[in-house]
């Protein structure tokens, strides 16, 4: 079994890899170059911060918060079908051994590289039982995608009302004159909303403990990371990441089916795709961030995730961006930025890897140590440059081989040979 040739490589999905390869990168900045808290609290520096800093927030929110993370999900579900169907399907022999060492490079990004939030164990988790469904008919996936979906946000939904409920009993306990006359389960409410505090709203004294261990040295960084990354592989992605991640990419999967992604539909769907997307999805999401605005960054109304209308606005985003970036593909125009970020596409794992390698030596007291030093504003001139960066090193590398560093690791330990990296006149690996 062959990997797949160049010439059979579809564009459209390396320039939608590509894009969503550099937008997570908005949201992963903040978990890289903020306290631990800041991402799901933005409150932590926004109540006081800059208007500058509010607006920033604001705009990530609207335009990027979830919709990366869903893009990029869809899009692996797209890649194993891609992998495992049609003519040069790839068995489950070798489908298993990429996906073993996709877990294998995700724990590395997350134990070695620091990234907590590191996503590729949560995929290689999701690719194991993906394998399964790869012959089942496009409805079917959406249906089952849609089910998902729904399942999810009810869920958080029920979340989010507990979380308000135990709010309400927190503030009926505070202003008891009597503890004793509060019944056994508004006791233990109220502990629950203050044990979720000191989680999402830390103390200055923990905060700073935190911002010490990160900025010291690479070890005492690690043994901080050891900790968050264990709860986040313990509790995080077996109760949250992982169904979210596996739904969209179920519906990758059938878009897939349908061949939206491989921009074979029609002109009209593609522009009513970004139509009706963006349209959804930034309504639903500046609702949100006025929610967010107009409390103050009152926890429960900016924990994105335990919202009604996260799914319905983060989908409505994606749906909108593939819609606009199949537009793009297709367009006459523009030959340089599509081949640039084709390239960062093709490349998706090592510029993965990268973000995360640039930033703990940014960051971490691996290298400058500048965690929390930077203002949100600040640090997106951050990911402007590793974004110049990338767009200019994947096309220079493209050129002079079949495909980037890890990729070349990944092929070679899924096939048990070793490709030749150089490109040389005719076939070879791409």
């Amino acid at each position: 079994m062959e990997p797949v040739k160049e010439t059979a490589r579809i564009e459209s999905l390396d320039l939608l890899r590509g894009f969503a390869l550099l937008g997570i990168l908005l949201l992963n900045i903040i978990g890289f170059g903020l306290h631990s808290s800041a991402y799901s609290n933005p409150g932590y520096d926004l109540i006081f911060g800059a208007t500058s800093d509010k607006a920033t927030w604001a705009a990530v929110e609207i335009f990027a918060e979830g919709a990366m993370r869903c893009l990029f999900s869809i899009l692996f579900g797209a890649g194993i079908l891609l992998f495992t169907t049609g003519a040069n399907a790839k068995g489950a022999v070798l489908h298993y051994k990429r996906t073993f060492w996709l877990l294998i490079f995700g724990l590395f990004n997350a134990y070695i590289l620091l990234w907590v939030g590191d996503i590729l164990v949560t995929y290689a988790l999701c690719g194991f039982f993906l394998y399964l469904l790869r012959n089942k008919s496009g409805k079917t996936l959406l249906i089952s995608a849609s089910s998902m979906i729904l399942l999810i946000s009810i869920f958080y939904g029920i979340v989010g009302i507990g979380l308000s409920a135990a709010k309400d009993a927190s503030l009926e306990v505070s202003q008891a004159t009597e503890v004793s006359n509060i019944n056994a389960d508004t006791r233990v409410l109220a502990k629950e909303w203050d044990d979720f505090v000191k989680d999402y709203q830390p103390s200055a004294e923990k905060i700073s403990k935190e911002l010490e261990q990160r900025r010291e040295s690479y070890a005492t960084a690690f043994s901080f990371n050891l900790e968050k990354t264990l709860e986040m592989h313990l509790v995080v992605v077996p109760v949250f990441l992982l169904w979210d991640a596996l739904a969209m990419m179920l519906l990758g999967m059938a878009l897939y089916k349908f061949e939206v992604l491989q921009g074979k539909r029609s002109l009209a769907f593609y522009k009513k795709l970004a139509l009706f997307g963006f349209c959804i999805g930034i309504t639903f999401n500046s609702y949100e961030v006025y929610r967010g605005i107009t409390t103050n960054f009152e926890l429960t109304a900016v924990f994105a995730q335990m919202q009604p209308t996260y799914q319905i606005g983060r989908l409505g985003m994606a749906m909108g961006y593939i819609g606009l970036l199949v537009l793009f593909a297709r367009s006459g125009g523009f030959v340089s930025i599509k081949t640039r970020l084709s390239a960062v596409g093709r490349m998706a794992l090592t510029n993965y890897l990268m973000h995360s390698f640039i930033c703990v030596v940014i960051f971490t007291g691996l290298g400058f140590g500048l965690v929390d030093k930077l203002s949100r504003t600040s640090l997106y001139l951050v990911v402007i440059a590793i974004w110049i960066f990338q767009l200019i090193l994947s096309p220079w590398w493209l050129k002079r081989f079949h495909f980037g560093p890890v990729e070349w690791l990944w092929r070679g330990l899924t096939y048990g040979r070793w490709p030749n990296i150089k490109r040389i006149p005719s076939g070879d690996y791409s």
